[in-house]
């Protein structure tokens, strides 16, 4: 399909007039081609002295995101501990951090549950061990229900101070449970 002329010139016309805008140009003159009389047309001075500068990555310096566990981890999980799902989350602004599980044996995931065991998150890198915090008429911020496969349970560690941070290495230890390594998402 062919325009016509003038379509085609109205066309290359504000295309330059666009890349003139673009390159700082004055739109009295044309690229190459000062009217007699007229200084030639200069860059802004703003688009002159500003260096390019790329924006810093946030984040992790490589782009390697850390996956929670690898399978082989995972198949680790349910084999001796009866779970499976398990992650690490911070909660309400950073001030909890919540460890959540899915239970695949209720036999073999009856550790977690156990309501004398003390559950812990320790982070190697902050150098802190959290608690599950108990609160007045409700007690302990923990599901110590008996486990039923195919339901998922949580827990809540304090992070007062939020010295746990998203991407930290944590581990997670109840009773003989102990999961290490697990990323905070």
């Amino acid at each position: 399909m062919r325009l016509p002329a003038s379509t085609t010139r109205v066309a290359r016309i504000s295309g330059q007039l666009g890349l003139a805008l673009l390159l700082g140009f004055s739109a009295a003159g044309s690229f190459g081609q000062a009217k007699a009389g007229s200084p030639p047309a200069k860059a802004a001075p703003a688009m002159a002295a500003r260096p390019t500068a790329l924006a810093k990555p946030s984040g992790h310096p490589s782009g390697y995101v850390p996956t929670r566990f690898s399978q082989h981890a995972s198949q680790y999980y349910q084999a001796i501990w009866g779970v499976d799902a398990l992650s690490v989350k911070l909660a309400e602004s950073g001030e909890v951090v919540r460890f959540s599980w899915r239970v695949t044996d209720a036999g073999r995931a009856s550790v977690l549950h156990d309501k004398k065991a003390a559950p812990a998150l320790e982070d190697p890198q902050a150098g802190v061990s959290l608690v599950v915090p108990s609160v007045e008429n409700i007690g302990q911020l923990r599901q110590a229900q008996p486990p039923e496969a195919g339901k998922s349970y949580w827990m809540v560690f304090s992070n007062k101070g939020r010295l746990v941070k998203r991407g930290d290495r944590v581990n997670v230890v109840v009773g003989a449970f102990r999961a290490n390594g697990l990323v905070v998402e």
